[in-house]
Formats: C-alpha cells, sequence, structure tokens
C-alpha cells in the first residue's frame, strides 16, 4: 500500500509539474510573440504587411525600410536621427535612474536601519505620495518648471527622479527581509563612519535588489514619452527623446509605409532589451526579496 501510495503521489507531482510547464511555456509565446511579430515586420515591405498579413517568418527588407526612414528625414517629413534619439534617450535613462536608485536605496536604509521618532511617519507619508499620479500634477510643475526657466532642459526630466516612492517602498520591503542590522552595529563598533557603512556594507548586500529596480527605472525613463513631450516644448530636433522621434512617425498621415515605421519602434526597443538582457539574472531573486511580507 506504502509503495501504491507513494506511486500515486509522484504521478500526481509529474502531471502537476507538466501543467505548471505547459502554462508557463504558453505564457512566454504570448509575452514574446508581439515582439517576435514586430521584428518580422521591420523586415517586411508595406506590400507583404498589407496583402498577406501576420507573419512569422522575416523578410529581407529591412535596409529597404530604413532607407524610406533617412528618405522622409531628407524630405522634412519627420524629424528622426536614431543616433541622436540613442545618445538624448541614453543620457537621460542613465542620470534618472543613477538618481532614483541611490536616493531611493540611501532613504530605504535610513528607514530601515535609524530609529527615529517620525519613522513611520515619514514611511506613511511615501506611501501617500506613491498613489499620486504624474498626471495630478503635471499642470503644477509644468507651470513651476516654465517659472524658474526649466524647460527645453533635461534637469525636469532627470532631477525629479530623485523622489521615487514606489522604489523606496520596494527596497525597504528588501532590507527588511535581508538585511542584517547587526553588521551595521558592528561596523560602528569599529570606528567606521555612516556614508562608509552605507557604500561599502549596505549596497554590495543590496545588489539584487538594486539590479531588478535598475532594470525597471532604465526602461521606464527610456519609455518615457509623456514627460519630455511636455518639458520640450520648442520641439528642436537634437532635444528629442526617441520615443517623440518615433511618434513624429506614426502622428504624420502623410506618410503610409508600415514597414519603415516598424523598423523605427524596432530600433527603439533595442537598448531596452540589450540591457535586460545583461541583468535578468537580478529579476527573479530581486522581486522575491522584495516580496516577503513584513
Amino acid at each position: 500500500m506504502d509503495i501504491a501510495g507513494q506511486k500515486s503521489n509522484s504521478k500526481m507531482i509529474f502531471i502537476r509539474s507538466a501543467i505548471v510547464t505547459a502554462v508557463l511555456i504558453l505564457l512566454t509565446i504570448f509575452a514574446l510573440l508581439p515582439i517576435w511579430i514586430l521584428i518580422v515586420n521591420s523586415t517586411r515591405d508595406h506590400f507583404e504587411i498589407i496583402t498577406n498579413g501576420v507573419s512569422l517568418i522575416p523578410g529581407l527588407k529591412m535596409f529597404k525600410n530604413i532607407g524610406q526612414l533617412n528618405e522622409w528625414v531628407e524630405q522634412g517629413k519627420i524629424q528622426y536621427n536614431a543616433l541622436t534619439g540613442y545618445v538624448n534617450s541614453g543620457f537621460i535613462s542613465l542620470c534618472a535612474t543613477f538618481l532614483t536608485v541611490l536616493f531611493s536605496t540611501m532613504t530605504a536604509y535610513g528607514l530601515v536601519v535609524y530609529d527615529f521618532k517620525l519613522r513611520g511617519a515619514a514611511y506613511t507619508f511615501i506611501i501617500a505620495v506613491m498613489m499620486v499620479p504624474m498626471q495630478v500634477t503635471s499642470v503644477g510643475f509644468y507651470k513651476f518648471m516654465l517659472n524658474v526657466n526649466l524647460t527645453d532642459t533635461y534637469f525636469p526630466l532627470i532631477i525629479p527622479a530623485i523622489a521615487a516612492p514606489a522604489i523606496v517602498f520596494f527596497m525597504r520591503q528588501s532590507m527588511k527581509s535581508t538585511f542584517p542590522l547587526d553588521i551595521v552595529e558592528a561596523a560602528r563598533i569599529d570606528g567606521c563612519g555612516e556614508y562608509r557603512t552605507f557604500f561599502q556594507i549596505g549596497i554590495p548586500m543590496m545588489k539584487p535588489a538594486i539590479a531588478v529596480q535598475s532594470i525597471f527605472c532604465f526602461v521606464g525613463n527610456w519609455n518615457n514619452f509623456y514627460t519630455p513631450c511636455m518639458i520640450l516644448i520648442s520641439r528642436k530636433p537634437e532635444q528629442l527623446t526617441l520615443p517623440m522621434m518615433v511618434n513624429t512617425i506614426y502622428t504624420n498621415d502623410k506618410i503610409n509605409d508600415l514597414g519603415a515605421k516598424y523598423v523605427a519602434i524596432m530600433l527603439s526597443i533595442i537598448p531596452v532589451v540589450v540591457v535586460y538582457f545583461i541583468f535578468s539574472r537580478f529579476i527573479v531573486e530581486g522581486v522575491a526579496l522584495g516580496g516577503v511580507k513584513e
């Protein structure tokens, strides 16, 4: 009976594992299929896309589509320069990501390590700010930037990244579950200063959480269209981010070449895919650490 029961349990475990594996494979296909279709369509011309519809087999017209983009630029129909877009979006994304992760980690470190009277109130305030969407404060933010003459600059796109309550929340949760406070006390006894303790002990121990938040921050800033469109009001070609350049293609009703439009989108997601694959090994570990309840 025991042997039969063990076989039955093993069979049930195998069936459950097979079902879970099949579901995960389907979810992976559903997640990657739109990206693959985008890549395939960027290699097909407008006629092939219109006549043949969806295809999973790449074509041979990618360079033709890129040439069509360059032709539109020369004719003045669009404001698009992939290299300039990469530089502008990369500069904003890297600077904003660095400031976001650094100051959010410092804030979370202070809320966890230091025991002060208003610690609970400060954390409650941060959570409350996290619930206010950007769109609610955008009018006041724009007027303030206009009054201090910071429109048409990158400062409003980078400096406000210091205040990121969602990242503070994640980092605090991660530290509450994995960061040993005894090591901070030991460092203080050994004469280590607070900043040195944070940078040489705290940050290395929070590397997985920092890595996963860096990915999310970079992707969010790279794809950000709303705030740059609100701040860069003069639309100077040398200042436009890549999402703004792609938008000039899709909002122009005088051009109608789906292949060229798809290749513009495909070029815009390359840095995001590269960054994700470089740091993707930290995502599962970082999300697991940050999702532990208190």
